[in-house]
C-alpha cells in the first residue's frame, strides 16, 4: 500500500486502514445483511473469520496497487472500508466501498465517502478513469454512484453468485473530467 494521509470530507474522515481494524471488519462480516451486497457474500466462514481478515488486511498494507482505507463519521465511529483495488500505472483504478454499521445506511457517508476518496484518486493519485461493479438489483448504491458521477458501461449477466444463485452486475466508472463535473455539481447541494 501506498504511503497516505488521512483524508477529510464533509462528513467523514478517511484513514488508512491498520491490523486493529479487522475486529470491526470481522464483525461486518458476520452481518448477513451487510455482506448481502458484497462481492464476497459467498465466501465461507473460512474466508470471513479474524485471522482470514487480518491476512486481507496484511496483504494489502503490502501490495503497492492497493490503498484501503477505515470510513469514520463525523461523530468519530469506523462505520465502513473504502478503497482503491488494481491501481494501474495509466491510471486507472478500481472502487470497493462496505457500511458496516447499518445505522448509517442512507444518510449520505457512503457518498461523502466516495467523493472523498475520488477526490484524492483524480487529484494526488492523477488517476484518469475508476470503475467498479455492483449489484444490479443494489438501487440504493447504483443511486449513490451516480450522484459520484459514475456512468453505466454495462450489464455483467450472471457474474456471481448471491445464495447459489446467479447474479447479473452492473459495471460503472467515472472519468477525471465527469467527477470534476458532478463535483462542481454536488456543491450547490
Amino acid at each position: 500500500m501506498l504511503v497516505i494521509q488521512t483524508l477529510r470530507g464533509k462528513r467523514v474522515r478517511l484513514r488508512p486502514i491498520q491490523l486493529a481494524d479487522a475486529e470491526a471488519a470481522t464483525r461486518w462480516s458476520a452481518d448477513r445483511e451487510v455482506v448481502h451486497w458484497l462481492h464476497r457474500s459467498e465466501d465461507g466462514p473460512e474466508h470471513l473469520s479474524r485471522t482470514a481478515i487480518e491476512q486481507k488486511i496484511r496483504s494489502v498494507l503490502a501490495d503497492p496497487t492497493e490503498i484501503c482505507f477505515m470510513i469514520e463519521a463525523d461523530d468519530g465511529v469506523a462505520i465502513g472500508d473504502i478503497g482503491l483495488l488494481g491501481i494501474h500505472p495509466h491510471g486507472r483504478a478500481e472502487l470497493s466501498i462496505r457500511l458496516g454499521e447499518k445505522a448509517y445506511w442512507s444518510r449520505g457517508f457512503g457518498t461523502d465517502a466516495i467523493r472523498t476518496l475520488l477526490a484524492f484518486a483524480f487529484g494526488a493519485l492523477a488517476l484518469r478513469r475508476v470503475t467498479l461493479i455492483t449489484d444490479a438489483d443494489n438501487a440504493r448504491g447504483i443511486r449513490c454512484y451516480e450522484k459520484c458521477g459514475f456512468r453505466h458501461e454495462g450489464v455483467l449477466r450472471g457474474h456471481r453468485l448471491r445464495y447459489g444463485k446467479p447474479l447479473d452486475m452492473v459495471a460503472m466508472a467515472v472519468l477525471r473530467e465527469e467527477f470534476q463535473a458532478s463535483a462542481s455539481d454536488a456543491g450547490s447541494d
